[in-house]
């Protein structure tokens, strides 16, 4: 006798070889279609030549604004990795390498160049100080920037002024003097308290009190009297220490001596 299913049977199994074969057609796509491992070491590279790229472009800017090659820059790099960056921690390139010149033509390359650095940054803390001169007269019309201190002796007094100690440093300073600044700011590093004695003033406060801005004095040092800010009036020749400035003296023993 004939066997017969029935139509719910026949309907299940139906359905149960469809569910098998689509797993397997499945199975098999993702099989073919397996994801690649991600190219991690080309990724990594690639970013590093981008990285490279741009510091290289960054250090050829800088080296154009000192006026120097990129061959020259990185040189100047190796120089403060070494010797010459422990003797003088923080020196701007045209220094450095005029310093460590390999010959007299490139000495001369880099004082050039150095000269007209100096020039143009002067020019615009000039022009920058005149604007914050006018400002600050404009906001507190009766205060000064940095105040000259008080010289007892008459201008046109013909006695000599002494220079007097306290116990303190005394710095005689000129204009045109890119060593008086150098000095200056390491006495200011070192939190020292100092009378400053500016030679060639012509008892011209102005001048004093644009140079001591140009040098990076701190007013409030002022104010508190940490430093400050005199003519000169010949105390310097009354030393009679002669040799060039700036000169950094301390009274010794009831002798004045070069620090």
């Amino acid at each position: 006798m004939p066997v017969v299913y029935s139509s719910a049977k026949s309907s299940n199994l139906t359905h149960t070889f469809r569910c098998t074969a689509g797993l397997a057609a499945l199975v098999f796509a993702c099989s073919c279609y397996a994801v690649p491992p991600p190219a991690t070491s080309a990724t990594n590279t690639h970013s590093s030549d981008i990285q490279n790229a741009v510091q290289s472009a960054n250090q050829g800017e800088i080296a154009r604004e000192w006026g120097l090659t990129i061959q020259e820059w990185s040189r100047y790099q190796t120089l403060m990795e070494g010797s010459r960056g422990i003797y003088s921690p923080g020196l701007d390139p045209l220094t450095a390498l005029g310093i460590e010149a390999k010959s007299d033509e490139e000495r001369t390359r880099y004082a050039e160049l150095q000269v007209r650095a100096e020039r143009q940054r002067v020019d615009k803390e000039l022009a920058y100080q005149l604007a914050y001169d006018q400002a600050f007269a404009r906001l507190y019309p009766n205060e000064k920037v940095i105040q000259i201190s008080s010289n007892p002796t008459s201008p046109v007094s013909s006695v000599q002024p002494v220079l007097k100690s306290d116990g303190r440093l005394a710095i005689f300073v000129q204009d045109n003097c890119t060593a008086c600044i150098a000095r200056l700011k390491n006495l200011q590093a070192q939190k020292q308290a100092f009378d400053l004695y500016f030679v060639g003033s012509q008892g011209d406060d102005e001048k004093i009190r644009r140079w001591a801005i140009l040098a990076g004095i701190e007013p409030a040092s002022v104010r508190s009297r940490q430093i400050t800010l005199n003519h000169d009036e010949g105390r310097w020749l009354g030393l009679g220490l002669g040799g060039e400035l700036p000169a950094v003296v301390r009274e010794v023993n009831g002798q004045w001596q070069r620090q």
